[in-house]
């Protein structure tokens, strides 16, 4: 069997929650069925660590698709082209765009649907793109994955799909994720957050982040408790945000809020593993890997009550209001409560233990071999 993948999000160093998906669990799948070959599409030069096995072929397809205007040439011309060159049986789409010139049977992965709920945190072009395609992409697909009930529900509602079509693979967490020992918390501390104790926050820039608001309540957090913590914010911008810009500007606490950038896995985990907390209240998200990449560094998390994080959080986390300061700034002062501490990071501990990258790459096999059956 040739399988066809869409492994564009593979970027050395750049993996964000998409391309981590793609990566866990195709080196799990392509593992343990040596008998098929699979063809993974990239749109630019690839590291040779993303080819990984024997029946791997690598094939670069122009042009990068990187902006609106070339997805579409992309996934309708490009894709189309290779999967016909290719002769494949099937082709995967981690990140949920499809082809829509080809009759091969094709399979979505779909993680959210921020655009529309939420169509002003993006660019125009981008927003004008996403409301047109994506339903088309969802009626394509002969199936289609999400990584959270939350998002299966919003995308049958969304785009009239029967929820019999969508299947839920929950996002792993790495073993690389560990809790820090005393010696790592102090050189990690020194490193970073200038010997003192902080707090942190994991991920994209990205408007629905809602990072103005963490910031806001992270200076009320220190204005009410005269904490020594840090706040280190951990990602990268992905589109100017005048308004983020001014927020940062004005804050009474600007010095104890640190942006350390994009880390790399091994930094990454001992920043999170050193920190006395994870702030991670976002107003919209298909699932939110730092919550149980904090958990099962065993360390507490705040985050919000609001789209999927409750379901992926479970008892195990702080829920607070992502449209309030107030309730963000009081999440985090639990924090300082020694035997709530200790509580969330117990209950994390246990809960993590629901989720797996082997059983995501499971459910995206079986989606696999269904298809495939269904199109025989």
């Amino acid at each position: 069997m040739k399988i066809a993948v869409n492994t564009r999000l593979l970027l050395k160093n750049k993996l964000e929650g998409i391309g981590w998906f793609t990566l866990e669990t195709l080196k799990i799948i392509v593992l343990n069925h040596p008998e098929h070959e699979f063809y993974f599409l990239f749109d630019r030069k690839f590291d040779p660590s993303f080819v990984f096995a024997k029946n791997i072929t690598p094939v670069i397809i122009r042009p990068p698709a990187r902006h609106p205007i070339l997805f579409k040439i992309w996934f309708n011309h490009s894709v189309t082209r290779a999967l016909k060159k290719i002769d494949a049986d099937i082709f995967l789409s981690p990140d949920g765009y499809l082809s829509l010139k080809t009759s091969i049977p094709q399979i979505a992965v779909i993680h959210d649907l921020n655009f529309e709920h939420y169509p002003e945190d993006l660019p125009k072009a981008y927003m004008k793109y996403y409301k047109k395609y994506f339903p088309l992409f969802a009626g394509k697909a002969a199936r289609i994955i999400t990584v959270s009930e939350f998002s299966k529900k919003d995308i049958s509602a969304q785009y009239a799909i029967s929820l019999n079509k969508i299947e839920v693979a929950y996002n792993g967490v790495s073993d690389n994720f560990s809790p820090s020992d005393i010696p790592t918390i102090k050189s990690t501390q020194m490193k970073y957050s200038e010997g003192k104790p902080y707090l942190v926050y994991v991920g994209a820039l990205h408007t629905r982040k809602n990072i103005e608001r963490m910031l806001l309540a992270f200076d009320q957090f220190k204005k009410n408790t005269s904490s020594k913590y840090k706040m280190l914010i951990v990602g990268e911008k992905i589109w100017k945000n005048t308004k983020f810009e001014s927020t940062l500007e004005n804050l009474r606490f600007k010095s104890d809020v640190i942006f350390t950038g994009r880390l790399t896995s091994s930094d990454l985990n001992k920043v999170i593993g050193s920190s006395n907390g994870l702030v991670y209240v976002s107003y919209f998200e298909g699932f939110g890997i730092p919550i149980i990449e904090a958990m099962k560094c065993e360390v507490p998390v705040v985050t919000s009550n609001v789209t999927c994080m409750p379901e992926i959080a479970g008892n195990a986390a702080i829920l607070v209001d992502p449209f309030s300061v107030n309730s963000i700034s009081k999440g985090m002062e639990e924090l300082l409560d020694k035997e709530k501490y200790v509580k969330y990071i117990q209950l994390g501990k246990k809960r993590v233990l629901s989720f797996s990258w082997d059983n995501s790459a499971k459910i995206v096999w079986s989606c696999i071999e269904d298809v495939l059956t269904e199109s025989n």
